[in-house]
């Protein structure tokens, strides 16, 4: 089967990686040249990810059977659709249901039109003046680009912002700015618990989902400095985490079993993966936002512990026909490797110097993200570089994995070396323990 990945993310290597575990011939198109997915290619096209046209015309040309889209992007400039009418199978869902995640605005309103659980006080705003009376009786607010800001566009009284006037020069800046693309800006009331990632696989009608992950955005180590776009996160072996039970897992993929059934009422039939960021409360699970692809850093969890062929997924995805997908019990830990400076001014530009195979003979496993390949040589970007997995039966155990893989990758780099640490974990625990009571 002639194959065609849409991306060249770390998320896209994971995906092709188990693309490749299936009998098929397989073609990227990708806006800078990621080596690991280049060296399972038959061909691949270099390319803006969000030029439908020529993305299209690559596929037809390559008389591809089935496309797998990665990045959010070239969903929100409706390649699904365009693939679609070129009689292309693809995994990834249409314009109209990809707005699950392009508009924040959108989700929210869904969720409180058909009353799904897991939803929070929020309200939509196009100036400040009618945004002033819901921030300050909120209090500590969340406040939000409608539109897509690559997951650094969220802030939040109490941490990047001080205080309600910083919150209202944000909503301003943002109005103002068209950041995310739109006018227009989401506050919600700020929920206190712990976040939690849910993907699933998505037919149209059902949810299948994959273990839990808990992504860490922040930069620094103890969960400081900007958001980013993930720094790194880990899994646990019998798909739950340290401070999650299987109820407030269940109550989760039921939320998520809901939107996708909405989606469907509206007449925006979501095929593809679907991905439940939650804030795991006090009343439960709770939606913080909505994606409509794999997570990035989270593909590189979940995927690798995939013993279901995934070839076979989405074309059961696309046929509307989906039945469970079984995973390894393993726990899983993901660092990412990430320019000097990354989420403030990053190093770009700079050669990293690795070793796959040592990689490989510690037993981890490696993910390019945003790297360029130049005459041999590996440069990063300004964005994420390479992301590392340890695989085990424990998550102390996938952590030391991790780190022994890590060792043999140099440069002007930086890692949060705290992510699947047992004491940083620890604090999660304690802190959830202390918000149910």
């Amino acid at each position: 089967m002639k194959v065609l990945l849409v991306g060249g993310g770390a998320r896209e290597h994971a995906i092709a990686k188990v693309l490749k575990k299936g009998d098929v011939k397989m073609f990227a198109c990708m806006n800078n040249r990621n080596p690991g997915i280049a060296k399972m290619c038959e061909d691949f096209y270099l390319v803006k990810e969000t030029d439908v046209e020529s993305v299209v015309d690559y596929a037809r040309r390559k008389n591809i059977e089935l496309c797998v889209i990665g990045p959010e992007a070239p969903l929100e400039k409706g390649i699904a659709d365009e693939l679609e009418k070129n009689d292309i199978k693809v995994v990834g869902p249409k314009k109209n249901a990809a707005e699950i995640e392009t508009s924040k605005s959108f989700m929210r309103n869904l969720m409180k039109k058909y009353s799904i659980p897991g939803g929070v006080e929020y309200k939509v705003f196009d100036n400040v003046y009618d945004a002033k009376d819901f921030v300050e009786s909120t209090g500590d607010v969340v406040v939000k680009p409608v539109g897509l800001t690559g997951g650094k566009g969220v802030k939040i009284v109490g941490e990047q912002l001080k205080d309600t006037n910083d919150a209202l020069n944000y909503v301003k800046e943002i109005i103002e700015n068209k950041i995310g693309g739109v006018p227009k800006v989401v506050v919600e009331e700020k929920i206190v618990g712990e976040e939690f990632t849910l993907q699933g696989f998505c037919d149209g009608k059902k949810v299948v989902p994959m273990p839990a992950v808990q992504d860490n955005k922040r930069a620094f180590e103890n969960d400081e400095g900007p958001n980013t776009g993930g720094m790194g996160s880990y899994s646990q072996g019998d798909g739950l985490l340290p401070f999650l039970r299987k109820n407030e897992y269940d109550a989760a993929v039921g939320i998520m079993q809901k939107i996708i059934e909405a989606m469907k009422k509206e007449g925006r039939e979501y095929k593809g993966i679907l991905y439940g960021q939650f804030m795991l409360s006090k009343y439960g699970p709770k939606v913080i936002e909505c994606n409509a692809r794999f997570g990035d850093p989270e593909a590189m969890n979940v995927l690798p512990l995939l013993e279901s062929d995934f070839v076979e997924i989405c074309n059961r995805i696309v046929d509307g026909h989906l039945s469970n997908a079984s995973f390894m019990k393993k726990a899983t830990v993901c660092k990412y490797v990430v320019p000097k400076g990354y989420g403030i001014k990053s190093m770009a530009d700079r050669e990293l110097i690795l070793d796959e195979k040592k990689i490989g003979k510690e037993g981890a496993e490696l993910f390019y993200a945003s790297v360029n390949e130049k005459k041999g040589k590996i440069y990063t970007t300004a964005s994420r570089a390479l992301g590392i997995v340890g695989i085990a039966e424990s998550i102390k155990k996938a952590e030391l994995i991790a780190e022994s893989g890590l060792k043999h990758v140099l440069g002007e780099i930086y890692v949060r070396h705290d992510i699947g640490k047992k004491d940083y974990i620890a604090k999660k625990v304690k802190r959830m323990e202390r918000i149910r009571r």
